[in-house]
């Protein structure tokens, strides 16, 4: 029998309550490891951290199940709510892969917020056109979204290389020095 998949939650300013509905959904696939940090971004009161083990693809979603993904979302979103409007709460989700695919919520409306969290999903329609090698600079091993609030999308946001980094603004690919 294989060892299960681990999952990583590192946070602050989560409840003990939200941590233990989070951990729930995710312990019947993930060997679940929680750490809980000090503060670390003096712009949220409140940060959480998920690292998934695997690909952020279609695979992924039909075995984790869309039932349980929409309940994870939820909790989110019910964490944005209790905690209102302003910069409360941040979210970062991680998904393993090539390139490894991050999403950062950190929206300060709650309507945005909720926007962001029903659209993730869609992002993966994007994924063979945002990932096309003919679009993305060389050697690039992590794809960092952002929402976007002012056009309620996610948009590419950062890319990451062994030693560059990258903004992508407009319609191309700029290197950050």
């Amino acid at each position: 029998m294989s060892e299960p998949l681990e999952t990583t939650l590192t946070y602050y300013g989560i409840s003990p309550w939200e941590i233990e509905v989070v951990y729930g959904y995710l312990n019947s696939h993930f060997t679940v490891i929680q750490n809980e940090i000090e503060p670390n971004d003096e712009d949220f009161v409140s940060v959480l951290e998920m690292d998934f083990p695997l690909a952020f693809n279609e695979a992924f979603f039909q075995w984790f199940e869309f039932k349980r993904w929409e309940k994870i979302k939820a909790i989110f979103k019910e964490m944005k709510r209790r905690r209102g409007s302003g910069n409360a709460l941040k979210i970062k989700i991680n998904f393993a892969g090539y390139p490894k695919i991050a999403f950062i919520i950190d929206t300060v409306e709650r309507q945005w917020f909720d926007n962001a969290m029903e659209k993730i999903d869609f992002v993966l329609e994007l994924l063979p056109y945002h990932l096309d090698p003919q679009k993305l600079p060389n050697e690039i091993t992590e794809i960092i979204y952002k929402f976007d609030a002012k056009s309620i999308r996610w948009r590419l946001n950062t890319a990451l290389a062994e030693k560059k980094k990258f903004t992508f603004r407009g319609d191309s690919w700029k290197e950050i020095t």
